[in-house]
């Protein structure tokens, strides 16, 4: 077992403290928004004696990070594998591979995750009294109200209108985002997905075409080592409208959270798990772990180590 040094990613809706908390040293007032704790060529990990981390482990089939965001992140989904293979070869992407996410919440923690059901949604929409989403919603689907909102069919200014007096989460978080992106229909499209607020040990998991967006809070990020992110909109970087609405999966996320309990799966063969204090852990494979003191390890199969703070490790 040998201690990793992660790479803290300063993107401009970090958290200037949380981070800087947790590894014990004093808030700088740039903004902390990731901890990377993996072997990925943009943040690659090191050891204490400056190796870097790939030189034990060889280039780990994922990523691990702490997140932690004061402001919104973009509205997004990732490509599926097969959706990677083809965007790549036509330029679209930056790698062929796909982007799975899993975020487990260290912190009360707010997010956008996946397509609410329809139900649902025209109950808020008939709320609001926003009559022309959820005609076009009733008529078309998730995705008809997507493609008429982006194309212009649909003017996001009366919706936000509409939220402006209700006591209802979604309204309140459009106002929020109206004010920091006028004009930006995502800020409707956020209407359609599930608003979950998360506990600490609660989970959500992002398969592909997942419309989501962070809001706010701290959490463990487990996810596949690729760049592929597809934006909408709620951001000031590069947007892909036309890309998204193929990739996208508007079918319903009727179960978004995934309970609290002691291992999250990310896919078939990657896995996070949470250790307490006193709990004996033996490595299997190449594996790396974050502890709620801020300590990162790398441990190699057959690593035995005695926990003794509470501990995220993703274990393969």
């Amino acid at each position: 077992m040998q201690r990793v040094h992660g790479v803290v990613q300063h993107y401009a809706w970090g958290d200037p403290e949380f981070i800087p908390s947790l590894l014990g040293v004093e808030p700088d007032g740039e903004p902390w928004a990731e901890l990377w704790i993996g072997t990925h060529p943009s943040g690659p990990a090191t050891l204490d004696d400056g190796r870097p981390l790939r030189d034990l482990a060889g280039e780990l089939p994922y990523l691990l990070k702490i997140l932690a965001a004061a402001e919104p992140l973009s509205l997004q989904a990732h490509p599926d594998a097969d959706q990677a293979r083809d965007g790549y070869e036509r330029g679209v992407y930056t790698d062929p591979n796909p982007k799975p996410e899993l975020l487990c919440a260290l912190t009360d923690f707010d997010a956008l995750c996946g397509i609410r059901p329809v139900d649902a949604t025209t109950e808020l929409l008939d709320e609001l009294g926003t009559r022309r989403v959820a005609d076009v919603l009733a008529s078309d689907g998730p995705r008809g109200v997507l493609t008429a909102l982006y194309a212009g069919e649909i003017e996001a200014q009366p919706v936000v209108e509409a939220c402006a007096t209700s006591s209802r989460a979604e309204a309140a978080w459009v106002r929020r985002l109206a004010e920091r992106y006028p004009d930006d229909p995502s800020v409707v499209a956020t209407l359609l997905l599930n608003l979950v607020r998360l506990e600490p040990g609660e989970a959500i998991r992002l398969g592909p075409g997942n419309l989501h967006a962070y809001l706010r809070g701290a959490a463990v990020e487990l996810m596949g080592p690729s760049d592929n992110v597809v934006r909408a909109g709620l951001t000031s970087k590069e947007v892909d409208v036309d890309e998204l609405l193929r990739i996208v999966d508007t079918s319903p996320l009727t179960e978004p959270v995934v309970a609290g309990n002691r291992s999250y799966r990310l896919d078939d063969d990657v896995q996070l798990v949470r250790l307490e204090a006193g709990d004996i852990h033996r490595a299997v494979g190449h594996e790396v772990s974050i502890d709620l003191g801020g300590q990162a390890w790398y441990l190699a199969p057959g690593d035995e180590r005695l926990v003794t703070v509470g501990t995220y490790v993703v274990t393969s």
